[in-house]
């Protein structure tokens, strides 16, 4: 069982020795990426930490030492607190938050036709609120519409609790700011951490824990409500920026103006900021934080019509792609064309494929009757391709090969090594056609293929 300790009583000096030393304890619910790495940044602070998470098959594997992280650095902590005694995972809620001095969420909140999707969030607060007891503090560190921790995380821990916030428990909100694949670097080295409290207290501590963690230091909002807003804020800029680049990228195609130079040279403006075009916007993040303030806008009478614009363009996006190609191979019924797609990932360099735009680019590509082929290298197996009729492989000449069409979609750094002619090499095809959705491949030769970059234009011809 854990030790008595009031943190809401503590000194940041004391907090800092009591974390250091190991008498910490903190439960993390939910065990996805993102929380697999806040549990290792807890862990290389000194605490000791017990991991929550609903899939059992995961819980198992974890306690047996099997950590899959695309972080070296997870995998290593993880198995060395396993050995050492410091970490452990299970199904139990209740267990956790009985043994934790501090109850760490980042469960996922989903967005669907109804509206954001708070289950997750809601049962694990649930059953926080039925077995915490005084001196605890609870922080939610997951992506949320502004006014959640106030008015749906306070009023439920309360109730089932019988306690006080910021009087018998803390309740912090800070959001998490990391990039899948870099996650610890990010939360250590690289980003401030905002931090904010249900009131000064909570705050307090609130910058006492995480001033133990994050060495760029901490920035203290004045209320969740700040924190929710600017963490969506950051993911909207992006979502809104991506927007402009793929419709200015769409204009530069037309005018035969390479976009990305255009970027390289307006950014020498330091107001300047635009960022690059590509095939669409994938991920658990940037495509939903827009929706929650949609959502939250409509709830309050306020029509976000930039924001809802620019989502409407990225969701395009990947279609725009497809017509590219259908500029320059035609209709696919007129013969049986076969089409690779490199790339199913949502980002370069990261095994995880949530949201990603080549969904959208193999079913319209599908829809119209071409044959096609995915590969990435990171990725081994996917249910959806698979009910889509579409092989997903990891060898890029297998996906070349016989290949009328390549379409890049994701940019990973192996694609950078690929140039039009060893693909032409691979294909085999006459008159080979690139469309590179991400800028990414060496076009210094071209070697007989038609070659068009969303960004870079027409190059090879």
């Amino acid at each position: 069982m854990r030790a008595s300790i009031n943190l809401l009583e503590l000194s940041a000096e004391e907090i800092k020795r009591l974390v250091k030393g190991g008498e910490i304890t903190v439960a993390v619910f939910g065990l996805g990426s993102v929380g697999l790495a806040i549990a290792t940044v807890w862990l290389r602070a000194g605490a000791r930490v017990i991991g929550v998470d609903i899939d059992s098959r995961k819980v198992r594997d974890l306690n047996a030492g099997l950590v899959q992280h695309s972080e070296k650095v997870v995998v290593e902590t993880i198995k060395d607190a396993l050995r050492t005694g410091r970490f452990y995972a299970t199904l139990s809620g209740e267990e956790a938050t009985k043994k934790s001095h501090l109850l760490d969420i980042i469960v996922p909140v989903l967005y669907d036709s109804n509206g954001p999707d708070f289950t997750s969030l809601d049962s694990v607060v649930a059953v926080i609120g039925r077995n915490m007891v005084r001196g605890q503090a609870v922080i939610l560190e997951t992506s949320v519409p502004p006014l959640t921790t106030e008015y749906r995380i306070k009023p439920v821990l309360e109730e089932l609790s019988g306690l006080k916030a910021d009087e018998d428990f803390a309740l912090i909100y800070s959001p998490e700011r990391v990039l899948v694949g870099r996650a610890v670097e990010d939360i250590e080295i690289r980003y401030p951490k905002i931090v904010s409290g249900i009131g000064p207290k909570s705050l307090a501590l609130a910058e006492a824990l995480y001033s133990i963690i994050a060495r760029a230091g901490v920035v203290r909002a004045s209320s969740p409500r700040v924190a929710e807003f600017a963490k969506l804020a950051e993911g909207v800029y992006r979502d809104v920026n991506i927007a402009l680049a793929n419709e200015l990228s769409r204009l530069s195609l037309v005018l035969n103006v390479d976009f990305i130079e255009v970027i390289e040279i307006a950014n020498t403006q330091p107001y300047s900021h635009l960022h690059k075009p590509g095939a669409g916007v994938g991920g658990h993040c940037i495509p939903i934080y827009p929706r929650f303030l949609s959502w939250l806008g409509y709830l309050h009478g306020v029509d976000l019509k930039l924001v809802e614009l620019a989502r409407r363009i990225n969701d395009t996006q990947p279609l725009q792609v497809v017509r590219l190609l259908l500029n320059e191979i035609g209709d696919a019924g007129r013969k049986k064309i076969r089409v690779a797609v490199l790339g199913l990932a949502y980002r370069g360099n990261v095994p995880i494929s949530t949201g990603s735009p080549t969904y959208h680019i193999v079913r319209e590509l599908v829809r119209l009757g071409y044959d096609v082929i995915v590969h990435d290298p990171l990725i081994d197996v996917d249910p959806l391709l698979s009910s889509l009729g579409v092989r997903l492989v990891k060898n890029l000449s297998e996906a070349v090969e016989g290949s009328d069409a390549i379409i890049v979609a994701t940019d990973h750094s192996h694609y950078k090594e690929v140039t039009p002619c060893r693909l032409a090499e691979l294909s085999r095809k006459p008159d080979l056609v690139i469309i590179d959705a991400r800028d990414i491949i060496d076009v210094s030769e071209c070697c007989g293929v038609r070659y068009i970059g969303i960004g870079r234009g027409r190059r090879c011809a």
